[in-house]
């Protein structure tokens, strides 16, 4: 069985993107790592390059500016990254630049590539997610976060990134048949200083909108900051080992007080019929589970 990772990542240093931990969580899985360096603002290029491992294989991309709308960009940058995977890859394992996978799914992920390698009706493995936000003490934990997404993808040419690369589709624009795993993805887009997000927020807005809609959006961060979160949980339990020295250094004073419950009725509704039955009325499912 062969395995290769895949990315993408730009200004990572500017906006302080933990890269550099997202890839190395997965590099035990992996025979080759792929990633897609854009043309960046910053050392972004160095900080990959420092990464000790003969495993990574850099490719240099320039991001099309005029793929905004929607995040498209981003799915530009994915495929690239994936078509740069050697072919004879039987799996393909993609981690964002702020997704970080912690070691204690390894083995996890590996039996599980192993167990439905010769099943070709599993095109994609699913996993669960973990949303820090404010702080890395904290985690989403209402209907605004996406509970799944597919990170294993059976290397077979057919498969591209779908919309803002959030997940994935065939060619033809058919939904993966995954199989869902007990491991998570700990992602940490939501875990910056304030302003530093600010920041990120509104560069990430050119790859989201066009025209005047970028300057709506970007005015509409001078009021962001993490209190106006409908609700959190206390995360409780252990940061990927990768992560620990990030934690420990950048970790900054946020409290938000959990048993408040900032929904609409309408949501507070929905949410009581998802703690009552476990059905999340309504959820996004790029997938088909099989």
């Amino acid at each position: 069985m062969k395995v290769a990772g895949f990315s993408f990542i730009r200004n990572a240093v500017q906006f302080d993107y933990p890269i550099v931990e997202a890839i190395t969580s997965v590099l035990p899985l992996c025979d080759e790592f792929v990633i897609a360096v854009g043309d960046s603002d910053d050392d972004t290029l160095a900080l990959i390059q420092a990464i000790p491992s003969d495993k990574i294989r850099i490719i240099h991309t320039v991001w099309d500016q005029n793929a905004r709308a929607g995040g498209r960009v981003l799915a530009q940058e994915t495929d690239k990254a994936l078509a740069a995977v050697s072919p004879d890859a039987d799996w393909a394992f993609y981690i964002q630049g702020d997704e970080v996978m912690h070691e204690k799914y390894v083995p996890v992920v590996r039996e599980a590539m192993q167990t439905y390698l010769n099943d070709k009706n599993v095109e994609g493995l699913l996993f669960k997610y973990l949303h820090f936000y404010g702080s890395y003490s904290y985690v989403g934990d209402s209907r605004r976060w996406y509970r799944n997404e597919i990170r294993v993808i059976r290397n077979t040419g057919n498969v591209v990134a779908y919309k803002d690369a959030q997940g994935f589709r065939t060619r033809d624009n058919q939904k993966l048949k995954v199989k869902p795993i007990d491991a998570y993805i700990y992602h940490y887009g939501w875990v910056k200083p304030l302003e530093l997000q600010k920041n990120r927020l509104r560069y990430a807005s050119h790859f989201w909108n066009t025209g005047d809609n970028i300057a709506k959006a970007e005015a509409q961060l001078d009021y962001f900051d993490y209190s106006g979160i409908d609700s959190l949980a206390h995360f409780t339990s252990t940061h990927p080992a990768v992560m620990q020295a990030r934690v420990d250094r950048l970790n900054w004073p946020f409290t938000f007080d959990t048993s408040q419950k900032h929904y609409s009725p309408r949501v507070r509704f929905l949410t009581f019929i998802e703690k009552l039955t476990g059905w999340r009325i309504g959820e996004y499912k790029n997938y088909k589970k099989v």
